[in-house]
């Protein structure tokens, strides 16, 4: 597809999707964290795609909603008011600092309720990999606004976040959880994702990389100690993994890394050829599984659109080969890493055709997903707004005319 043909289908896409979540029109808001960190960076692509103020309107009632909603208790719950337990007043000012809820359809499993893996996937609570997300999305917003106040409750959520997810030394070590109740007091799922101790050093990295060069913002909260134990967390885990998702999400961090090398804001120190190498490796397993072999009807679409969005994340990762900032020791493996990757580089062309093809959007797995497949798809075609760390300078109006070319 063209550009000029993305647009199009990603305007349609999240217009449909604010109406019907209740960003514009009469329906009541209803929010989920993940899909709505993709929706902010859409709507910042949309902006500067089109120049419609409608776009980034989108994005900042989105903050409001999700920080209104996802950041106090649901309303079936005997619990009231925000997650963090702040009067109003302070919880206004800082809402985020309790974390924030997934934004399930079913209530948190109770202390005493025995677990149930089926029901579990639709129960609320928090998920450290949601709440990354939503950190991104507060920062890309703060970049492209100059709004500093969204980069501190950025980095209000990572302390947040380390402090519910990241437990005391077992058997010496540090260890993670995957779920965590909505107020943070115990966890749901204890076993760590593969993939969130990464996650959370590119994140704090990201995010402290903002905070030093965007005018305005607070020092405070520092994120050094929290990185370093994603840092010690994230150094003995393997990255291999088969899923999609995971796969895309190895090559969005390579890509935050790399243009955080570029702005001067990150050493080489190796993570970036280890995530090149987890992609590369968790490719080819990929490959080997012919997961994107099936007939829509066997397929979830947002977890294909999750590589389809890594994939766009390429761009940035090829300019290191040419700007050389790989260590000198490392430049060789570097190169043959981007060898590999680039024969995959049109899978992301051909996810986004697949999922754009009327009849393969009738099928309940795409029905059933409705919110996050639309949304994702959006990213996947202009995936500016989520892969692109713009500078933290605030662009004039003719700067953005110029950009849109």
């Amino acid at each position: 597809m063209k550009r000029e043909d993305r647009i199009p289908e990603a305007r349609a896409l999240m217009l449909r999707f604010a109406s019907r979540t209740g960003i514009e029109g009469d329906e009541a808001p209803r929010r989920y964290l993940w899909t709505d960190a993709f929706a902010v960076c859409n709507a910042l692509a949309l902006w500067d795609a089109t120049g419609e103020e409608r776009f980034r309107s989108m994005a900042l009632v989105l903050v409001d909603q999700v920080h209104g909603i996802l950041g106090r208790h649901r309303p079936d719950d005997s619990r009231r008011g925000w997650v963090s337990g702040l009067p109003e007043d302070d919880a206004l000012r800082h809402p985020t600092c309790g974390g924030l809820r997934i934004g399930k359809p079913l209530p948190e499993r109770a202390a005493d309720e025995a677990f149930d893996e089926r029901l579990e996937w639709d129960r609320d609570g928090q998920y450290f990999h949601y709440l990354t997300r939503w950190m991104h999305a507060l920062d890309q917003l703060a970049r492209r606004t100059g709004d500093a106040q969204l980069n501190v409750w950025a980095r209000e959520l990572a302390v947040a976040a380390h402090r519910g997810f990241v437990g005391g030394p077992r058997s010496g070590r540090l260890a993670m959880v995957w779920k965590m109740s909505i107020d943070l007091s115990r966890p749901l799922v204890p076993s760590m994702g593969q993939h969130d101790p990464i996650d959370g050093l590119v994140t704090c990295l990201e995010l402290s990389a903002t905070a030093e060069s965007l005018p305005g913002a607070a020092p405070e909260p520092s994120l050094e100690r929290i990185a370093a134990d994603f840092a010690a967390l994230a150094a003995p885990q393997p990255i291999v993994t088969l899923d999609p998702l995971g796969i895309g999400g190895l090559l969005m961090d390579a890509s935050r890394v790399v243009q955080l090398i570029e702005q001067g804001t990150l050493a080489d120190d190796g993570l970036f050829l280890c995530l090149l190498d987890g992609a590369c490796r968790s490719l080819g397993e990929l490959a080997r599984a012919n997961e994107l072999d099936r007939p829509a009807t066997r397929r979830l679409a947002f977890r294909e659109l999750g590589l389809a969005i890594g994939l766009a994340a390429l761009e940035p990762i090829e300019r290191l080969a040419k700007a050389r900032l790989a260590a000198p020791a490392e430049v060789d493996s570097v190169q043959t890493r981007l060898e590999v990757l680039r024969a995959w580089r049109g899978m992301r062309d051909t996810i986004c055709e697949f999922w754009c093809e009327p009849a393969h959007r009738r099928v309940a797995t795409w029905i059933d997903h409705v919110d996050i497949n639309e949304v994702m798809l959006a990213t996947a075609l202009v995936p500016d707004g989520w892969v692109t760390l713009t500078s933290t300078s605030v662009r004039t109006p003719d700067e953005l005319e110029r950009e849109r070319g």
